[in-house]
């Protein structure tokens, strides 16, 4: 005798449809969820830059510009390289663009590398001694630390660490007799240091390569002049 089919409840099509229909809202609302989240996800991205500076800071270009910076107390500060307080009350490195001062004392490190090298260096561009040099770089020193202790200071900076050691280059604004310089500029045009380091186009448009011209023409005003390192060791003496 063959065996009739059960037959099926129409309430029973209808929940299989109903469920069809839920799972299909629910992936639509899914995709519509992450299409909205993708600009979100791009503004966040955006916004990083704006917000690592800190909120006292004012753009020009592609530097970010900090002004009332003050220099804080580091025991490796040094006549191009220092450790600052911005506004927002954080504390970070910067070195100097274009120049380079002299050590201002021989070290010798945990690793067993020292400074020896690189004083001789800095001693042969000016023609004089490495005690010499030595002199020239606290001499600089002295002057840069006076100089940014006196007063607040402007610094531009875009954040690049070449060797990637917390230390920023930076343009710094500070008054020197009354007038708004370059810090780089002023250490050109006393002698205490050489043209060295990266160059940078200046935060007022001023290309690198014009500016290096610049810095030239102060340099050899101050090797004429005696000043500085180009005095060192002579009969006139540093100035």
């Amino acid at each position: 005798m063959a065996i009739r089919a059960k037959k099926q409840s129409p309430w029973f099509a209808l929940l299989i449809i109903a469920a069809a229909v839920t799972l299909w809202v629910l992936d639509q609302r899914q995709a519509g969820l992450e299409e909205d989240s993708r600009p979100h996800r791009r503004k966040e991205a955006a916004a990083k830059p704006e917000t690592r500076p800190g909120s006292n800071r004012l753009g020009q270009g592609r530097y970010e510009v900090h002004r009332g910076c003050t220099l804080a107390a580091d025991n490796t500060n040094d006549g191009d390289s220092f450790r600052v307080l911005l506004p927002d009350g954080r504390r970070e490195i910067f070195r100097l663009y274009f120049v380079d001062t002299p050590e201002s004392a021989f070290k010798s490190y945990r690793n067993g590398e020292n400074n020896h090298d690189r004083i001789r260096e800095q001693a042969a561009y000016f023609g004089i001694s490495p005690e010499e040099a030595v002199e020239v770089g606290k001499e600089g020193k002295r002057f840069v630390l006076g100089l940014l202790a006196k007063s607040t200071f402007t610094l531009h900076t875009e954040w690049d660490s070449p060797f990637r050691d917390r230390r920023y280059h930076a343009f710094i604004e500070v008054n020197d007799r009354g007038k708004t310089r370059w810090l780089h500029e002023v250490l050109i045009e006393k002698g205490f240091a050489r043209l060295k380091t990266k160059p940078a186009d200046l935060p007022d448009g001023t290309k690198a390569d014009n500016h290096r011209r610049h810095l030239e023409s102060l340099q050899a005003a101050a090797r004429k002049s005696r000043m500085g390192g180009w005095g060192a060791g002579k009969t006139t003496g540093m100035r």
